[in-house]
């Protein structure tokens, strides 16, 4: 599923941004792309950010 339709970047895309180290926004722009257009796409772009950081934190603790 496309996260940017401005710049065509799936979501897959995205989560790779975010699993290297991207931690706002704009750190995931830079990686690939997203939310660098019209920037409709950063409300999904911050709930990925935020489902990646809680993803870690669960493999983290246990």
């Amino acid at each position: 599923m496309f996260v940017c339709i401005c710049e065509r970047v799936r979501e897959c895309e995205v989560r790779s941004a975010i699993r290297a180290g991207a931690r706002c926004e704009d750190s995931v722009g830079e990686a690939c792309g997203a939310g660098t257009g019209c920037g409709s796409c950063l409300d999904r772009i911050v709930d990925l950010i935020d489902e990646e950081n809680a993803d870690t934190l669960v493999a983290i603790a246990v």
